[in-house]
């Protein structure tokens, strides 16, 4: 027989993390606490079911942890190269090189943020960018035609002195 507490004490585990327990259980390892080198391998093994199911449980891991004064195992590098792995989020083109291979290791919310930001930017950048361009080809244009009429005219004037 099992003491009511702990009883009490699973059930609130499973609630907060419902698939992590389940994950663990099947797995032989302990939910709570739980190590950030088990949190890595249990993104890694639920991997299939994407980021959009996945982000969701490893942030109950994160709120279980913290609810009970616990050292959250999301935020170590095991978890976060696992997560990075799965997202396949490119750092972002105009960060410097020495940054580029750190962004993996930052929360997958914080990559989804940047890499829009970024994607964003350059939209912008591009935009302005052919709006210069589209302005560069009517000022030419615009030269040419006003060469071509002083042209005409200084014509039309020696024509008229003849």
């Amino acid at each position: 027989m099992t003491h009511p507490l702990l009883t009490a004490l699973a059930a609130a585990r499973l609630r907060d993390a419902p698939m992590f327990v389940k994950w663990c259980e099947l797995n032989g390892i302990s939910a709570c606490p739980a190590t950030p080198a088990s949190v890595a391998r249990f993104v890694t093994d639920c991997g299939a079911l994407g980021m959009s199911r996945l982000w969701p449980a490893v942030q109950d891991i994160s709120r279980m942890h913290v609810k009970l004064g616990l050292a959250d195992p999301t935020l170590g590098d095991p978890a976060a190269s696992a997560i990075s792995a799965i997202a396949a989020i490119p750092p972002p083109r105009s960060w410097p090189g020495q940054f580029k291979q750190r962004f993996g290791a930052l929360p997958y919310d914080i990559q989804v943020h940047l890499a829009s930001h970024e994607a964003q930017r350059e939209r912008a950048l591009r935009r302005a960018q052919n709006d210069a361009a589209s302005v560069r080809q009517k000022l030419t244009a615009l030269e040419a035609q006003m060469k071509d009429e002083k042209t005409d005219g200084n014509e039309a004037a020696a024509r008229d002195q003849d």
